[in-house]
């Protein structure tokens, strides 16, 4: 399993469209991803889980990779979330 985090910096949070677009990057991936925030987890491929969490600007989100090519999939993660959010 792989690990990192990441502080949100978008005024808004993780909102509709970054949330979509991050259920979008993560269900590319070949590996199981979760995020937790304030001891709550969720899919990362299913928008309504991943809205569910309320992830507001300067929360601390924790992405984990679990599978077989979870190397790529953590590092696309991490240049998607440092692009995005």
């Amino acid at each position: 399993m792989k690990t990192f985090q990441y502080k949100v910096k978008d005024a808004l949070g993780l909102h509709a469209r970054p949330a979509g677009l991050l259920v979008k990057c993560a269900t590319s991936c070949g590996s199981d991803i979760t995020i937790e925030v304030n001891g709550k987890t969720a899919n990362a491929k299913r928008l309504f889980a991943v809205m569910g969490l309320g992830v507001r600007q300067n929360d601390e989100i924790q992405i984990n990779v679990t599978g077989a090519s979870e190397d790529a999939d953590c590092a696309k993660l991490q240049a998607f979330c440092g692009e995005n959010f």
